[in-house]
């Protein structure tokens, strides 16, 4: 089962819906409370649901993020969570890059998340910090009472330009 956060247009939930019905085929997808946000289940590989939706031609996408899990909003649960996943794929000398994004006010500082867990992966796996080109992301999705976290590499992220 693939998890995807995808993020459209304020008031275009509707239409990015049918379009990621159109590009995965069998999809659940279910809105958050914020709009603009919505999680897609599918039950396509990571890598063919990406494809799939990179290669579909899309006016209300913006972003698509693959999550591998949700946790509750709590800083340690994500840090050591995101922690545990990042360790298991990011090899020595590989760069990386984390990123904190918080809706609702579930947790204080994103920022905290970013450099904590950050310093972790860095100390424990040897890979080198990059903030502009990463080979990978650790992505933290807060959303009110649930995070997503992301452990991708930069080519898995899909962003698409979106006329509003």
């Amino acid at each position: 089962m693939t998890l995807l956060l995808v993020t459209v247009p304020t008031g275009r939930e509707g239409d990015a819906s049918l379009e990621l019905e159109w590009a995965l085929g069998e999809v659940l997808i279910r809105r958050t409370e914020w709009k603009g946000v919505l999680i897609a289940e599918t039950p396509l590989l990571r890598e063919e649901a990406l494809r799939r939706i990179e290669e579909f031609e899309t006016q209300s996408i913006f972003r698509v993020i693959p999550i591998d899990e949700f946790v509750r909003s709590e800083e340690n649960e994500i840090i050591e969570r995101a922690f545990e996943i990042a360790v298991a794929r990011i090899k020595p000398g590989e760069s990386f890059a984390v990123r904190c994004r918080r809706r609702g006010s579930r947790i204080k500082s994103c920022r905290r998340v970013e450099v904590e867990l950050g310093a972790r992966i860095k100390a424990e796996t040897g890979a080198v910090v990059d903030l502009g080109s990463p080979v990978w992301y650790v992505l933290v999705e807060v959303l009110g009472r649930k995070a997503g976290i992301g452990v991708v590499r930069a080519e898995e992220l899909v962003k698409k330009a979106v006329e509003e």
